[in-house]
């Protein structure tokens, strides 16, 4: 008779140990070949410390952990030769994956799957459509302008109209993430009536609200609005307030950008939550913040009245995310909402009209008074070779490089590049970021879209929160300034948003749950991005398991695509 090969669990211990001995990299985790003889799960974790996302209290449990099909099998002591795979977590933390709840990605995945910047930061999953944006549903005005659009920039033929399209063009490439989104309010508004400043008519407001029905019903979470970009910017609160009647309907959220993050922030914040306190929707304020010296000091104020909103039965909740300077379009920031309405070739006509100069030249006047100096915002892409020599310089000094006033080059520099230039600004205080990254109502979100190092996706000097926002949340802000104890951290930035998503059995350590998780080590986790370097992985992330399928392991990529697309049902 065969003798029964056995192993005990000191034995894999002793001999893990040995192996990362040899290798210099002991504790690091080692994905091993299991024993053979009783292989209960695909792949076990052993000798972790573990936080179930649920923000217990104290250092951690140490657990093994059994995965099967996909799922938790099982949170107990685990002998190893139970495991086809085995992953020695010694001295590392394990807990769920975390949720990117205000993401941007969306085309950027049928370009290229792995989600390098975002899989490598420990997200396992993806919340897009934010700010009013989506690639769906796509109207016959700017259709061709779209499909040119993503040819040029992608390489990527348009081959969708609505989200029930573009889930199915998700499907068939395949995806390191899981995927969820919100419907654009700009995209349902220039599908429904274009993208000029006025009121819908009666008809296209239902026309709006059977689209945001539709997009819903194929897995959309809700909508998103970006009321400070076009068209979303033309909407009256009861235009808002009538969609959201629709999207509370159905139990969805209303993660809006909102009209005013500076200034008229305290206001904004009235006209947002009225909306919510009218229909009420669940709220989602996207990337919370006091935006521009002379604001700064609001921020108090700004607080209370989300936990007195709160108070009076609101159900609200924020992201943000760790940096003190925010990334949007060159044009969307600078040049006034009315000469931002139509086509892209309708705006750049009114660029190019010297009628129109000297209004122009007014609004970007009290931009530059606003930032305080144009050394505050930078330039970080553009699309054509000729201009790259601009990319992570700011306008101050774009404008000393050309002998052009602040206008002058952004204006022409728009025009040359068909309005696709990105900017990085500088406007927001350290003191109140901390202040907002511990409230209990603010959970974490990049505000970016998953890109790579290489590829048709490492243009430009991108904000490095594309790279780097869940790791120095965790590093700088958790291990070396203790904000928030690190359980209270890890369930922002899992458990709490997907039971406020509604994301079934994800977002904690618990049997039974799709097996997303994160290994990283808590004293080496760190973001690397930096604004002139920003195409850097961060350290510490040693495994990123989705859907039980290691995608980094020791800290690489394995090529995997388990992602699955999580829609509402």
């Amino acid at each position: 008779m065969q003798k029964k090969e056995t192993c005990n669990r000191r034995d894999f211990i002793k001999k893990t140990s040995k192996l990362a001995a040899l290798a210099g990299i002991s504790g690091s985790g080692l994905l091993l070949k299991g024993c053979t003889s009783r292989q209960d799960y695909d792949l076990v974790i052993l000798g972790g410390r573990v936080y179930d996302g649920l923000g217990q209290k104290g250092e951690g449990t140490q657990l093994d952990i059994g995965i099967k099909d996909g799922l938790i099998a099982a949170l107990e002591k685990i002998n190893s030769s139970r495991g086809r795979f085995i992953i020695d977590a010694q001295g590392l933390v394990v807990c769920p994956g975390f949720i990117d709840v205000h993401d941007h990605t969306d085309i950027g995945l049928l370009v290229n799957p792995k989600a390098e910047s975002h899989i490598r930061q420990g997200i396992t999953t993806l919340v897009s459509g934010n700010c009013g944006g989506s690639p769906f549903p796509i109207g016959d005005e700017i259709f061709e302008e779209a499909r040119t659009d993503m040819i040029e920039q992608y390489d990527v033929e348009l081959t969708w109209r609505d989200l029930k399209g573009f889930f199915s063009r998700l499907s068939e490439v395949g995806m390191a993430v899981n995927y969820a989104t919100f419907v654009g309010h700009g995209s349902i508004r220039g599908a429904a009536m274009g993208f000029h400043d006025r009121p819908p008519k009666p008809d296209e407001l239902e026309k709006m609200k059977a689209l945001v029905t539709e997009s819903i019903g194929a897995g959309a979470l809700g909508l998103s609005t970006g009321l400070v970009y076009p068209p979303g910017c033309y909407a009256q609160p009861d235009e808002i307030t009538a969609l959201c009647r629709t999207v509370a309907f159905y139990n969805g959220i209303h993660a809006t950008h909102m009209r005013d993050e500076g200034d008229l922030l305290l206001e904004s914040m009235d006209e947002t939550i009225e909306v919510a306190r009218q229909t009420g929707i669940k709220l989602q304020i996207s990337h919370f913040k006091i935006a521009y010296p002379r604001n700064w000091d609001k921020i108090d104020a700004a607080l209370l009245k989300l936990e007195t909103a709160v108070k009076d039965g609101i159900d609200l909740y924020c992201d943000r995310y760790p940096y003190t300077a925010g990334s949007t379009g060159l044009a969307s920031f600078n040049f006034p909402q009315w000469a931002l309405q139509g086509t892209t070739t309708e705006i750049l006509t009114k660029f190019k009209d010297p009628t129109l100069e000297s209004k122009l030249r007014a609004h970007i006047k009290q931009r530059e008074e606003q930032v305080g100096s144009w050394d505050k915002v930078v330039v970080s892409s553009v699309f054509s070779e000729k201009n790259k020599k601009f990319e992570g310089r700011s306008i101050l000094d774009c404008s000393q490089l050309t002998g052009k006033d602040a206008f002058e080059f952004m204006r022409d520099l728009l025009i040359e590049e068909k309005g696709r230039v990105g900017q990085i600004i500088f406007s927001m205080k350290e003191d109140n970021l901390k202040k907002i990254l511990a409230h209990p109502l603010v959970g974490i979100g990049c505000d970016g879209a998953a890109i790579a190092p290489y590829g048709k996706l490492s243009q430009g000097k991108p904000h490095p929160r594309h790279y780097g926002t869940f790791p120095r949340v965790l590093g700088k802000y958790i291990r070396e300034e203790k904000l928030i104890p690190l359980a209270e951290m890890i369930r922002k930035m899992t458990s709490r948003p997907a039971e406020r998503l509604g994301f079934k059995q994800r977002g904690s350590l618990q049997k039974g749950f799709h097996a997303d998780i994160v290994i990283f080590d808590e004293a080496t986790v760190a973001d690397k991005a930096t604004w002139q370097q920003p195409h850097q992985y961060p350290q510490g992330i040693k495994y990123v398991i989705v859907n039980g399928q290691p995608v980094i392991q020791q800290g690489e990529h394995t090529g995997s695509l388990p992602g699955q697309i999580l829609a509402k049902t």
